[in-house]
């Protein structure tokens, strides 16, 4: 197992060698591997780009992120703007219907709200206005509206995760109710964990996705 150290080294190793982050803008801190990312990053895709690196690492149980995005002063833009900007992202999105989600930004801040008939809808709308220019922090506050389909939910995430890798299945504890997922369990790396939760956001039904799993 990786001392404290050692894990602040790979850490920070990672977060130099990525090249979607200025790595001289992030501080690592870890205790029990638990990692703490703290700076300021110049974009909200740097800041969740230096959250996945950390999480890559071999070893790291937890990430907390104690980030504030500083924006270079030719990358800010009026709020009306960025909404125009931001329309047009989820215009473009394939998946997204253009009346289903509503946009709010307040000081650089958005704030996507509405409803969508899947999980996935509203992970990759998320996704997609991370990646703009000129914002400050997205708010996720999108209900998923589908309706809970009968029937074992559980058993149809687990058939998924066996699919991918075996392992998942075996050690993650799945529990359903009222359409939300809660998963329990260790898994031995960051793409495991991605595994079970893109299996439980994928399955019909699901709105929410409490992630309890543990990366030994």
């Amino acid at each position: 197992m990786k001392t404290d150290r050692q894990v602040k080294q790979d850490v920070e190793e990672e977060l130099a060698w990525d090249p979607a982050v200025d790595s001289t803008r992030i501080g690592v801190e870890v205790e029990d591997r638990v990692v703490t990312l703290s700076g300021h990053p110049s974009s909200v895709a740097e800041k969740v780009a230096a959250e996945h690196a950390a999480h890559r690492v071999a070893g790291v149980r937890a990430v907390v992120v104690d980030m504030t995005v500083h924006l270079p002063h030719d990358e800010r833009h009026t709020d009306e703007d960025i909404a125009k900007a931001v329309r047009a992202v989820l215009h473009w999105t394939a998946g997204l219907r253009d009346d289903a989600i509503h946009v709010q930004i307040e000081k650089g801040w958005i704030t996507l709200s509405g409803k969508v008939d899947w999980g996935y809808q509203r992970q990759r709308a998320l996704r997609a206005v991370s990646q703009m220019r000129g914002i400050v922090g997205v708010s996720d506050a999108i209900e998923v509206a589908g309706d809970v389909v009968a029937g074992d939910i559980g058993a149809t995430i687990r058939k998924a995760m066996q699919r991918h890798a075996e392992r998942e299945a075996n050690h993650i504890d799945v529990i359903v109710q009222d359409g939300t997922v809660t998963l329990n369990g260790k898994v031995d790396s960051y793409a495991e964990r991605e595994v079970a939760r893109g299996a439980a956001w994928s399955a019909p039904g699901v709105r929410v996705v409490i992630d309890n799993l543990v990366v030994e």
